[in-house]
């Protein structure tokens, strides 16, 4: 299992546009066969920082959704929500695994 860590910087004058890019991409990203565990966004300390965590089963699974999204009409328009509102400043994405447990 991959797991996708995402750092953005938004503009925090524009959350109700970030929340909505969030809320398509999470079912976006459970239509192309991953687990999205959700969007974190500010609450206390920085207003500007926001996080998202997401889960595919194998990197390859990862690289199938990024080909196949980049098509996609519902990413696209996500997408264009994004850059049309200017709500991200930027992001940064990490690719994570679990801990083994051991046995």
């Amino acid at each position: 299992m991959i797991t996708i860590h995402l750092k953005y910087e938004i503009d925090a004058d524009k959350l109700a546009d970030f929340e909505e890019y969030g809320r398509r991409w999470v079912g976006l990203v459970n239509r192309f066969g991953g687990t999205h565990h959700g969007y974190f966004l500010p609450s206390e300390g920085d207003s500007d920082i926001a996080y998202a965590l997401f889960s595919f089963p194998s990197f390859a699974a990862y690289e199938r959704y990024r080909i196949d999204s980049a098509t996609d009409p519902d990413c696209q328009a996500a997408l264009r929500l994004a850059r049309d509102t200017g709500c991200i400043k930027r992001y940064e994405r990490r690719f994570l695994r679990p801990l083994d447990d051991g046995s």
